[in-house]
């Protein structure tokens, strides 16, 4: 599911680059969803991003957790594993912009793209999960827990957020995250002990 999900990201994100029209007609743009009946906007934006290091960054993060959670969910639910994950994507991509179709929805300028909300989901339900794994970058030589890169991902994500440069969505970062939470511990409640035990 997780090479799935990038092979498409890594697609549609290449034609994007090189078809501002295609890339116009994909993008969050709450106004046209509101106005124009575009309901696609909410899931699309997410397969956009805005330039290649966005693009591999969220790309090398999924499959980094997308990973874990696979396997795990593959533990807890077997041969439905792909779809609870299929949902936990999905979920991410939806959750992540509520706030801001909610706020932008008559302001026709305001455009993002991404799969921050998406992957931000991933990696929180993965660290409920898993979370004394670790993960590593090629340019930082040692290993990050699981947790810490939480940390880290969510400030970088208010900091740039408040920034408010380009048209990536760093606040749904935040957003994915909580639905990534929220999500696991409703699939599957046992979570919340397995996640309890291994902090202890």
């Amino acid at each position: 599911m997780t090479i799935i999900i990038i092979v498409i990201t890594v697609i549609i994100s290449l034609l994007g680059f090189s078809n501002n029209e295609l890339r116009h007609k994909l993008l969050f743009n709450a106004w046209y969803i509101k106005h124009e009946n575009q309901y696609w906007r909410f899931i699309t934006h997410a397969f956009l991003h805005a330039d290649f290091i966005h693009l591999i960054v969220n790309m090398y993060v999924l499959y980094s957790f997308g990973r874990v959670i696979e396997s795990g969910y593959g533990y807890y639910f077997g041969h439905k594993a792909y779809f609870y994950y299929f949902l936990l994507y999905l979920g991410g991509i939806l959750f992540s912009c509520v706030q801001d179709f909610a706020k932008q929805k008559d302001n026709a300028l305001f455009n993002s793209l991404g799969a921050s909300g998406a992957v931000s989901a991933v990696v929180f339900a993965s660290i409920l999960i898993y979370p004394q794994g670790s993960i590593r970058f090629f340019f930082i030589p040692i290993d990050i827990p699981n947790v810490i890169f939480g940390l880290i991902y969510l400030y970088y994500s208010y900091y740039m957020g408040k920034r408010g440069r380009g048209n990536i969505n760093h606040f749904a970062h935040f957003w994915g995250a909580v639905f990534g939470v929220v999500y696991g511990f409703i699939i599957k409640p046992q979570v919340i002990i397995s996640y309890l035990s291994n902090l202890l």
